[in-house]
């Protein structure tokens, strides 16, 4: 359900000249609504001259325990995007005190704490739900291990810089980083450029024993998440190892097959117990139908990346414009994106509640 709530800022930290790191105070009549699994986000939204704008943004502070009280506070960390709208907001005019409305917390990009060795790949803001599952990991199992692989144009630009030192301090034994910058020269480390899947292939069995890794997490713009899933296949990791969020596809990226349209069509739609039938608009998605009638329809960034609008497609077909969020085995299940799908039967029915 998108719940929304109003938390105000508690905190705003810059923590590099383009991003800060939000954080939110969760009254504690709130805190098990935003009780959350480490590597989930917020949506968060505002309203601009009458139109609503989500961002979604990942939670980087540990998540709490199972048998303990919900979150006293929740943090997340923004990058600025020319023009976006969410976040130079967020840069340059939240202050302590304010009130942003956020939506419970969401995501399959998580790790349940379980002994054993788990590494990351990620890019720049892909730091943020990582940051959040490696010390969640280290803390509350003592034989758990992390390697995080991270790569960023430069020190100046590398997101929880201090967060991620903390961690490397406090588990010394268990956490191992590994930090490649592609537009800067260290003094220790890797030797300057990109992460692609060459390089990768060559350093990830080089750093730690990659048949060993229980899971793997991969964060960041596309091209890098690609990258290094394809180089982890070459390697012969199993599909069902590798986790995936992406952070940035280009606008004109699409993983649609070409399935024809009917002239007309209807989606009937369960959310929250209860059902409805409504008419699809040409070249509507299935959301916008859905929210022109239930505005309380789960979404957040319409681009097939979060993964908020997730529901099971009970019966009919459909098209999905593009999936960056759903694993195989859910396509596989029948869960499809609403906020991408268009009917490609007559009937179309979708299920939230699932």
């Amino acid at each position: 359900m998108a719940r929304f709530h109003p938390l105000p800022v508690a905190a705003v930290d810059r923590i590099t000249d383009d991003s800060v790191a939000l954080t939110f105070a969760v009254p504690a009549e709130l805190r098990e609504d935003y009780r959350h699994a480490a590597g989930q986000h917020l949506a968060l939204r505002r309203t601009v001259d009458g139109t609503e704008i989500r961002r979604t943004y990942s939670i980087c502070s540990t998540a709490p325990a199972p048998d303990g009280e919900g979150p006293r506070t929740l943090r997340v960390g923004v990058r600025l995007v020319d023009g976006g709208a969410f976040s130079t907001y967020a840069l340059k005019e939240i202050a302590v005190g304010d009130e942003v409305e956020a939506m419970v917390p969401a995501g399959r990009f998580t790790l349940e704490p379980t002994a054993g060795l788990y590494a990351a790949v990620v890019g720049g803001s892909g730091i943020t739900p990582v940051l959040s599952i490696a010390s969640t990991l280290l803390a509350r199992e003592p034989d758990a291990r992390f390697c995080l692989i991270r790569s960023d144009r430069t020190s100046a630009s590398t997101m929880f810089l201090e967060e991620v030192a903390d961690l490397k301090d406090r588990y010394p034994q268990r956490f191992q980083l590994v930090t490649a910058l592609s537009r800067e020269e260290q003094q220790a480390g890797l030797p300057s450029g990109r992460l692609d899947q060459e390089r990768l292939a060559g350093l990830l069995p080089a750093l730690l024993p990659v048949d060993r890794v229980a899971g793997w997490f991969l964060c960041g713009p596309m091209g890098l998440v690609q990258g290094a899933e394809q180089a982890l296949r070459g390697l012969g990791v199993s599909r069902t190892r590798i986790h995936e969020e992406i952070f940035h596809v280009d606008a004109g990226t699409t993983t649609a097959s070409a399935v024809p349209a009917p002239a007309h069509s209807t989606v009937t739609a369960r959310l929250d117990g209860r059902g409805g039938t409504w008419p699809v608009q040409d070249g509507e998605s299935l959301l916008d139908a859905v929210l022109r009638n239930r505005p309380d329809a789960p979404y957040a960034c319409k681009g097939g990346v979060c993964g908020t609008c997730r529901a099971f497609l009970v019966s009919g077909e459909v098209r999905m414009d593009r999936n960056f969020a759903l694993e195989p085995e859910e396509t596989e299940a029948g869960y499809v994106l609403a906020c991408q799908s268009h009917p490609a039967t007559e009937k179309v029915e979708l299920d939230f509640d699932r």
